[in-house]
C-alpha cells in the first residue's frame, strides 16, 4: 500500500486510493484483518479523546494539527493510528475515535457505496459545495458529523518536467491538449479505463494520449521515467512533495476533472459540538501548498511531525 517516494507515504492517494475506497465498502470490521478496532490501533499513550489517523505521513500532520488544536482549545486529545477506512470509519461511528481527517470526495463515495451497494451512482463532484452536501447527508446516516472543508486539497494531478512545460508553453491541462502533443503517461496499469485518468483527460481536455507506463502512482519510478523523457506525465497528487527533486511541474486541472477531494474534518455525533468549532478554524487556513510543504518536511528533512505542526500553527497565530 505504501510507496516509499510519496509525499503522503501511500499509494492509496490517486486513482489507488479512489480504488480503494470505492471498492471496499462491504469490507468494514471483519474478515481477514479480524473485528473490531483495539487489534489495528496504536495509540501514542496519551489521554482525552481519540483523533484518528492512517498512518502515512500526511494523515499523520493532519491529525497531529487536530491534535495541537485541540488542546489549544482546552479538549485533552492523543492521536491513534488505525490502519484504514474500512476500521476508522466505523470507529468513528461508535465514538472509539472522536474525530479523523478525510477527504471529501472520497469519504462520500465510500459512505455512498456502504448506504447504497457496490452498484450505486457516483454522488462526489469537483464542486465542494455540491460534495458537501451529499457527505453531510450520508455521514448523518453512521452517525457522523463533518466539518467545514479546508482549502487543501489532495487529489489526483498530472506532472511533467519543467523543461517540457517551458518549451511548449504548458501550464494547464488544456494547453496540453490543445498543444496536440502525445503523451505516455507513468501512472498505474488503471489508468488506462479510470475516467480522471486516460478518458477523462482524452475527453475533457483532447489530449492524446499515446500509452500508459504502469509504475504506479507517484511512485520514484514513474517521476524517474518523465525525469529521464522515456514518458511525458506522470500521475501524482496535489500534495506531492517530491516533485522539485525530479524537476517536475504540475499542469493545473482548469477544467476540473478530478473530484472536490478537500481535506475535512470527521466527528462522532457525540463529539462534534466539542470538537467541529475548533478544528474548523483550521479550514480557511490550510492550504494545498501548506500541506505539501509539511509533508515535505516530514518525508525529506526528516522532521518529526509534532515538532513541524506546531511551527506552522504559531506561525498562522491558530496556537
Amino acid at each position: 500500500m505504501l510507496s516509499t517516494d510519496s509525499s503522503t507515504g501511500r499509494v492509496r492517494r490517486g486513482l489507488r486510493r479512489r480504488a480503494a475506497a470505492l471498492g471496499a465498502a462491504a469490507a468494514l470490521l471483519c474478515g481477514a484483518t479480524g473485528c473490531g478496532l483495539l487489534d489495528k490501533a496504536v495509540g501514542t499513550g496519551g489521554s482525552g479523546i481519540a483523533v484518528g489517523s492512517s498512518g502515512f505521513t500526511e494523515s499523520r500532520i493532519l491529525a497531529e494539527l487536530y491534535r495541537q488544536l485541540l488542546e489549544a482549545g482546552g479538549v485533552d486529545a492523543y492521536v491513534k493510528t488505525v490502519s484504514n477506512r474500512e476500521l476508522l470509519e466505523p470507529a468513528l461511528a461508535k465514538g472509539e475515535v472522536a474525530v479523523a481527517p478525510d477527504y471529501a470526495a472520497t469519504l462520500a463515495e465510500f459512505l455512498n457505496l456502504k448506504e447504497n451497494g457496490p452498484d450505486a451512482e457516483p454522488v462526489a463532484s469537483p464542486d465542494i459545495g455540491a460534495t458537501m452536501d451529499v457527505l453531510a447527508r450520508l455521514a448523518a446516516e453512521q452517525n457522523l458529523r463533518v466539518g467545514v472543508p479546508a482549502l487543501a486539497v489532495d487529489q489526483n494531478a498530472f506532472a511533467v518536467t519543467r523543461e517540457f512545460a517551458e518549451k511548449n508553453n504548458l501550464k494547464t491541462l488544456s494547453d496540453l491538449g490543445a498543444s496536440g502533443i502525445p503523451v505516455t503517461i507513468a501512472a498505474g496499469e488503471e489508468c488506462k479505463v479510470r475516467p480522471f485518468c486516460a478518458p477523462g483527460l482524452e475527453k475533457t481536455y483532447g489530449i492524446k494520449v499515446a500509452g500508459v507506463d504502469p509504475l504506479g502512482v507517484g511512485t520514484a519510478a514513474s517521476k524517474q521515467a518523465v525525469q529521464q523523457g522515456r514518458d511525458q506525465m506522470a500521475l501524482v497528487t496535489t500534495t506531492d512533495a517530491t516533485l522539485d527533486r525530479y524537476g517536475l511541474v504540475l499542469l493545473a486541472d482548469d477544467r476540473k476533472l478530478q473530484n472536490a477531494d478537500n481535506i475535512v474534518p470527521v466527528a462522532y455525533r457525540g463529539e462534534a459540538d466539542r470538537v467541529l468549532p475548533i478544528l474548523d478554524k483550521l479550514s480557511p487556513v490550510l492550504t494545498t501548498e501548506d500541506l505539501a510543504e509539511m509533508n515535505k518536511k516530514v518525508d525529506q528533512q526528516r522532521r518529526r511531525p509534532a515538532t513541524v505542526v506546531e511551527d506552522y500553527l504559531k506561525e498562522k497565530g491558530l496556537i
